[in-house]
This record gives C-alpha cells, structure tokens and sequence, in this order.
C-alpha cells in the first residue's frame, strides 16, 4: 500500500524560516548508507514517493555529503508531477539547494551542470575563498552565511530573500541533525526498508550532539503504511509543539 504524497497538509512558514519536512530511508538497524549511498535500502517505490513528496516544496535541500555520495537535483522524473505544481501556480520543479561550509562539492555534477532545474549554493564565511570562487563560476547563486549560525542564517534566506513557504530536506544526517537542533523540523517522512546493514559507524538519519532524554524533540505519528510487495513501511511523524 503507497499513500499519496502528492497532496499533504504543509507546515505553515514562519517570518524567519519555512515549514521543514524532512524526508529519508533507513533500514531495519536504522541506518541510512549502505556502501556508501542509499542506493540499496528504499524501492523504487520509495523513490517515487521522494518524487511526490517534492511537488509540495519550494526549495529541496541536501547536504554536501549527500550531494558527494549520491548526486541530486530537484527534478520530479514525472511530467504528470510536474503539471500538477504548475496545475497550483507553483514553477514545474523546486529549486534545489546545498548547504556546504567546507565547499568541497563536485562541480562536475547534474546539480551544477543542469538548466532545467533552479539550483542556489549555501556556503559560509569560513568556507576558502578558492571553493567560493569554483562554486560562482558554476553560474549558481552563492549566498555566504555567517559560519556561526548557518543553518539558522540559510532558512532565514530561503523564507525572506526566495519567499519559501515549504522547504524539503532529504539529508544527510549532518544537515538534519543541525535543523533539529534548531527545532526547525515540523515533519518527518521516514521509509523503513527491509534489510539490514550493520557498522558500528555507519551512518544514522541524524548525526551532530545527541540530545538527553529531557531535551529530545518528540513527534506524533499521523500515519504507518506498510507495503507487503516491498516490506517497506512509510511512517509520517508531526513536532509535538
């Protein structure tokens, strides 16, 4: 059984940042990689689901990790998709974003490369003047953040600056621990795959500074939809607030 991912409730934007979903696939152990990517863990359906998921988004986010190991973009891989944004006065693909304070990126990849889709690059003040200059000559938009507050500082950019009302982060666990830090995330949309990966440091949907059993955010579940052709369950979780 696939739930429509198409046509969700959206968190509502506030003056200072968007409504954030944050969407991943983990496995039976919870972890997010296998063989370095996610390649393995989620079906196609899963895949499509990611897909549906952005026509709700004004602005997809990955980090630098994922854009490293995995690639990507902000396109729906579905015209149907893609009218039903416009079919709402939305432009027919999200803007795609990366968050990078090292600037190590590859700038050889679709991310850069393509013109089909809007794309802007998140860099800090820390980051080397060389990886600022490499990622300018791209022709993305390079919005410098102060490296105290970035997180904070880019969502602030996307609502005020790119008027987002919807921002759709797919990982990795660096960005996502980072927004959850800032209780930024409203939403959670997590594929649980059958299979186990194993790795004592394998990577977990969210890294950074634990939290204590005082200050962890809680969430309510809205939905568990398993699917017995793929094993998988896809779980939607709301921030209590």
């Amino acid at each position: 059984m696939k739930p429509d991912y198409t046509s969700i409730d959206t968190p509502a934007p506030t003056p200072d940042r968007p409504g954030v979903l944050l969407n991943m696939v983990m496995s039976l152990d919870g972890k997010v990689v296998i063989e370095g990517t996610e390649q393995g863990i989620g079906s196609s359906v899963d895949q499509l689901l990611m897909r549906e998921l952005r026509v709700n988004a004004d602005v997809v986010l990955n980090g630098a990790g994922t854009l490293r190991a995995s690639g990507t973009s902000s396109r729906l891989g579905d015209d149907a998709l893609a009218r039903l944004r416009a079919g709402r006065g939305k432009p027919r693909l999200p803007t795609a974003a990366v968050l990078s304070a090292s600037g190590d990126l590859p700038f050889d990849r679709t991310f850069f490369t393509a013109r089909d889709f809007d794309a802007i690059v998140y860099m800090t003040d820390s980051t080397p003047a060389d990886r600022q200059e490499a990622a300018r000559i791209t022709g993305r938009p390079l919005v410098i953040l102060p490296a105290a507050e970035a997180a904070a500082a880019m969502l602030r950019h996307m609502r005020q600056t790119l008027a987002a009302e919807v921002l759709l982060v797919e990982g990795g666990p660096a960005i996502n621990a980072a927004l959850f830090a800032l209780d930024a995330v409203d939403e959670v949309f997590l594929t649980v795959g059958p299979v186990v990966v194993g790795g004592q440091d394998t990577l977990t949907p969210v890294g950074g500074t634990p939290f204590t059993r005082e200050t962890a955010p809680r969430f309510s579940l809205v939905w568990a939809h398993p699917n017995s052709e793929t094993g998988e369950v896809y779980l939607r979780y709301r921030r209590q607030r």
